[in-house]
Parts: structure tokens; sequence; C-alpha cells
């Protein structure tokens, strides 16, 4: 590939919901372009993008992934994200490092959840947009219907810049609005024809709309428009141009990506319509340890600049680094400094990623992507330029993981490969997390949805060859008890030579604070002073575990208040066990009861959806603390809800809203569990002692 200046690329994100053919256009452009002798399928999983092992099994894309190409003069590197929800990490680094974004529509089923989300993405990226009504020789295609539903959606700044030419219900060419020219798709090219006379008053309409929105960007072609006057086409193309820059204009083109009918117009209207990296000017970033902001130059010749958007965990190459440079050069067998870890990095070849193809580069000029391997102290969102000049690009902000899984090895032994792999892949995926609950002593794993763990698991049998299960995390109740007790602990022993006494008398009452309050109130020395600390010690021993199912026991407070001692036989160790002895009559006597997590909840939905996620938040015995109306139709719902009722909520609250709601979730505090709850974990936790006693 030959080297580009940064205005002739263009970074374009291909965005959709599941299934809408961005990975298809992305092969169909591929193709066009010549890099590909064979146009891949998706189903028959021998497409560019889609090539881990995962996507080609589940026929879907999960992550991120670059195709660049040459076409006309001009480097395209596309930008091909996923359209599945729970991979939202994925299509916030590939919107992150984009210029522009193509929205994919099915001409069947029209604007879906993922069409308004890829919006919401882009729109607060604020880059131009463009849709691309795909799959119009479905059958039942219905390019105006579905043209309608996005003026509908996203208003009227959505343009269409095509009118398709359907005959005997076959979708044959388009009319291009711009040039007001015809074309038939022909067996090698296509063919210019006059415009079907039956497609005047679509053609009217849509020119109309095309001229107002040109006047739109300027004064003097407002003037030239309310004077009926006719734009020259250096006036269209400049217009449009700034209109689609702006976004008070989106075209809509159409075509079909799998049988490649309409894709040239589409690259070429990416050429001359979309943004190169050099329209923007400049870009924004923060002095090294300060909130001063400075503006470098998009330029080959300003100081480097340049983020690393996704990191890559590959078992043969090791860890490979995405990065995009923003200004500056970046160049193979350099050094450069990672802000982050404020420390020098060798880079060694750099290469462009054309799905899982390396092709090695010598540089990357202001604008451009490519990657380089084995940065072993480089992570995604770390930016990397001079140490004259240390800056710090803005960061990608990742949603938080909202569903937690415990990984249970199907082999003895595998803990610590298990552990290895599952590092590499949260290496891999911001959104991914791993933990150990040192309480219940589980591994946990936590995303964004069941399917994307489920893929998680996958990755670490296919990668690092290690299988596990996957299990509910375990709830960490607490005991605590309710009313106060006066106790006795005695624990005596005699066997040859010296014997063991201890004996102490406790009071047992609820405490203000979650952990243990330990007093003594002994009158003459009826217990040495040296025998204190045995007590308390033995104590906080025994509150790791309660008499009811054998949780924690939090605010508690024990008073020693009484005893005796043996001259010759008491010791630290005959206290410690007298002091449990009296802590575990102390609490049977003292109303014990179990303590359960309360999470609060923020829940963002459409409006349209309040009534069924109340409904279903009181049936998880949750309670409504508020409303509050938000942006654009939506509402937040803020509740606290045990957490025992809410491990799976990120999958039904996707399949209550389609998608369309999301929610947060942290620990508020603990609270007296309902007496069937209680019972159900105690019934659970004795039947779990029986079974590890046999």
């Amino acid at each position: 590939m030959k080297d580009y200046t940064t205005e002739r690329i263009r970074n374009v994100c291909f965005m959709s919901h599941g299934g809408g053919g961005k990975t298809t256009l992305a092969e169909a452009m591929l193709f066009n372009t010549g890099v590909l002798e064979r146009f891949g399928k998706v189903e028959d999983g021998t497409t560019t993008s889609d090539y881990d092992p995962e996507e080609i099994k589940r026929k879907n894309s999960l992550s991120t992934s670059m195709c660049p190409c040459e076409w006309k003069d001009h480097k395209i590197n596309i930008i091909d994200v996923p359209g599945y929800f729970d991979f939202v990490g994925e299509v916030k680094q590939g919107i992150r490092v984009a210029d522009s974004a193509i929205i994919l529509v099915s001409a069947k089923s029209g604007v879906a959840v993922g069409t308004e989300k890829a919006w919401n993405h882009a729109t607060g990226k604020n880059i131009p947009k463009m849709f691309f009504i795909n799959k119009m020789d479905d059958e039942n295609a219905n390019f105006y219907g579905v043209f309608d539903q996005l003026v509908n959606s996203f208003g009227k700044n959505v343009i269409t810049f095509e009118i398709p030419i359907i005959e005997n219900e076959k979708f044959v060419g388009y009319v291009n609005i711009v040039t007001m020219k015809a074309w038939i798709f022909g067996k090698q090219k296509l063919e210019e024809v006059d415009i079907p006379s039956n497609l005047n008053d679509k053609i009217e309409e849509a020119r109309n709309a095309l001229n107002e929105a040109v006047a739109e960007t300027n004064e003097q072609l407002m003037e030239k428009f309310f004077d009926g006057q006719e734009f020259t086409t250096e006036e269209i193309n400049k217009g449009l141009r700034e209109g689609i820059k702006n976004g008070s204009l989106v075209p809509v083109f159409c075509g079909s990506a799998v049988n490649n009918l309409g894709i040239k117009n589409l690259m070429d209207s990416i050429i001359d319509l979309m943004p190169s990296p050099s329209d923007v000017k400049v870009v924004k970033s923060k002095k090294k340890d300060s909130d001063e902001t400075c503006e470098l130059e998009v330029s080959k010749d300003s100081p480097l600049s340049a983020l690393v958007f996704k990191t890559i965990a590959d078992p043969f190459v090791g860890k490979i680094s995405m990065i995009r440079v923003y200004s500056g050069t970046l160049k193979s067998d350099s050094v450069v400094y990672n802000t982050t870890t404020e420390k020098n990095e060798k880079i060694s070849q750099l290469f462009m990623m054309r799905g899982k193809k390396n092709i090695p580069v010598d540089k990357l000029v202001a604008g451009d992507i490519g990657a380089v391997a084995k940065l072993q102290n480089v992570n995604t969102n770390d930016t990397l330029c001079l140490q004259s000049n240390a800056v710090e690009l803005e960061k990608i902000s990742f949603p938080e993981p909202v569903i937690s899984m415990a990984v249970e090895p199907k082999s003895k032994g595998d803990e610590e490969k298990i552990g290895s792999g599952l590092h590499k892949l949260q290496d891999e995926d911001p959104t991914f997390k791993v933990s150990i609950n040192t309480e219940t002593h589980q591994m946990l794993i936590s995303g964004i949805g069941e399917v994307h763990l489920d893929v998680v698991v996958s990755k670490l049998k296919s990668k690092f060859g290690v299988s596990v299960d996957l299990a509910d995390p375990k709830v960490p109740y607490r005991e605590a008890i309710k009313k106060k007790v006066k106790v006795e602990g005695k624990h005596k022993k005699q066997s040859g030579g010296h014997g063991q006494f201890g004996h102490v008398w406790i009071e047992f009452e609820p405490g203000e604070t979650e952990e243990l309050t330990f007093e003594e109130k002994i009158f003459g020395g009826a217990v040495p002073k040296q025998y204190f600390p045995a007590v308390e010690k033995g104590l906080h021993e025994s509150i790791k575990k309660g008499v009811l199912a054998g949780y924690p026991v939090v605010n508690l407070k024990a008073t020693l208040v009484d005893g005796s001692y043996h001259s010759v036989d008491s010791s630290e160790m005959a206290f410690k066990v007298a002091a449990n002895l009296a802590y575990k009559k102390g609490l049977v006597q003292a109303s014990p009861v179990l303590l359960e997590p309360i999470a609060r909840v923020e829940v963002d939905i459409p409006d349209s959806y309040m009534g069924e996620i109340i409904g279903d938040l009181n049936k998880r015995r949750g309670r409504i603390l508020g409303m509050n109306p938000q942006e654009n139709g939506m509402q937040e719902v803020v509740a606290e809800v045990p957490q025992a009722e809410m491990f799976k909520y990120a999958t039904d609250l996707t399949s209550m809203t389609q998608g369309r709601g999301k929610f947060k979730l942290w620990f508020e505090r603990y609270e007296e569990a309902p007496a069937q709850v209680s019972q159900k974990v105690i019934e659970e936790a004795k039947q779990a002692m029986g079974d590890s006693a046999d």
C-alpha cells in the first residue's frame, strides 16, 4: 500500500443493529478495490473482518476490526464494529477513532434499536453520518417505508441522495439525486439510462429537499434558493460537504452489500462527502499532570500524539496494540513516551491490520490507524507522544460491567491457567473484569451481558486451552443479633501436667458499627488484664461465622463483665476458647437474624417502559425511591433492591426494553432478610455443611 497524506485518508465506522450487513459491506468494498480475489461470506466464515473463531462460529461480529483499502487515490480505513449490544465496549473503541459513520439499515426490517444506538453513539461523538439502506434485493424490501422511518426517527435533515429503480419487483439500479442521472446495474459495469418517468414525482420531492438543505448551509445560497435560481454543481457539492460536516444533512444511499450493488457509488461518496482527519484542523489534548488544554495541529509535521484504542491478546503474536495517530508521524524503530506509565516505549515494526492479516508499514501519519506488537506496558487508552511535549488525549469512556458470574474449573489444577487467561482477556476488553471474592472464595467474571461472558468463556477455551463452568455468585449475607444477653463461657480441661482453665461472663448486644465493639468492665481482678486481649481475639475469630448459616456477624458489641481464672492452669488459649463458647451460646439466645445486601439501582429507560420496569422491580422485592425525567423522552428509575434478586437483571432488562434500557448498580447497605428468604438461606447452608461433612 502506498503512502497517503492526511487529506487523503477517510476513517469510517460501519454501524448497525446486529445482522445489518456491516461485515458484508466491508467485504464488498475490499473486493471492489482489488484487495480480495474472492468475495467472502459471513455464513461460510470466510469474511475478512470476522476472522476470530468465535465470530465464525456465531456468524456475528464480536470485536472491532480494521479493513484498510485504496480507492481513487484515497485510503479508506473501514472500522467494522459489532451490532450486538453486549459488545458496546468495542463500539466505543471503533467510534472513538472514526471521523464519520455509515449506519446500515435493512430495507426489510427498517429502523431497529441498534439503529437508534448507532445514531446516538455517532451523535455523541459529533461526527458526520450517512445511512445506507441495505438488502434492497431482498423480497419485501421497502425503500420508501424505511426512508420514512429514518425521517420520523432522526429528523428532516435525513435526505435521500438516491432513488431506487425497481423493475418487476427487482432492484435494478438507482437515480443519483445530486447528478440527476439514472444508472442500471449491467453485467460488468453501471449503464446510464434515461430517468424512468414513473419516478419523476419522487425525484422532484427528493431534489427539492436536497436543494433546501444545501441552501441552509450558506446565506448567499439561501438567497439564490428563494430567488428560484439553480445551484451550480460546485455549489451543490460544497453545500453538501458543509451540511454533512456540521450534521445539518444526513444523506441516505441504497444498495445490496451481498450482491455488490450500489457499493461503488457509496465508496465515491465516502471520498467526496465525508471528512478527512485534516478537516478537524486541531486535536484537543491535556498537558501531562495538568488540566490545561492544548491544541495540536492535525499534520504530519506536528509533535506526535497517538491513542492506543484497542488491545488484542493474540496467543501467537502476543499483545497487539491498535493505534490512531492524531498529530505528527509515528515511525517504526522509534522511541515514544507513554504518558500513563511515564515510561519510554520502543516501537518495533508498525503494521496495518486488514482483518487478521498484518501489512508492515514504515510510518503512520496524522489521521492514520495501525498497530504494533509486544508493547508489554502499554494498554488501551494510553497516549503515546514525545517526552518533550507530554500530552494526554481524551480517553474512551467504557461502561461498567453489570452482570457477574462465578467461574468453576472443569478440571482440578487449572486455576492458574484460568487466572492467567482471564487476565489477558481483561487486558483486551475494558468492559470485562476478573476478581476474587475473598469472603466467598469465588473467582468472579463481570461483563455487559450473558452473551458477553459466554464469549469470554469460549475464548478462554479456544485461545488458552482451559474449560470452565459458570455459576451464580454466592450472596455475601451477614448475621446480627436483636437483643441483649449475658452468658457464661467456661473452658476447663484437666490432663497430666498443666490443665486449661478460662472462665468469662460476657454481655452481647446490638452494636452501632459494623466492626466488633469490645469493652471490659471487670472489677476486682476477676479476670487479669493480661487475658483481655485473648478474649477479644477469641471473639474476633468467632464473628467470622454466625450461628444461623455460618455468615460473618456484624454490628455486635461484646462487654467482658466477669469471670475467673486459675493461677497455674489459665492461659491465653484457654480464655480464647472460653470467649468462643460464650459467643456461640450468646448469639443463639440473642435473637439472631440474617441480613441481606441491598443494592441501589438506577435504571435509564424510554418513558413507554416505565410501568413494566417498576412492576418488575417490585417483583424483585425492590423499593422505588424516585423517578427523574431525562432528555429525549427517557426516565431514570431509582430503587433499592436485594442483591440476590439482581444477578440476571442485565439480561431481563434487555429483554423487557428490546435493548433500549441500561442500568447502574452498587452496594448500599445490609438489611434484615424476610423470614422466607432467611429460612431458605439457612436450610441451604445446613445442607452445604452436611455435604462437606460427608
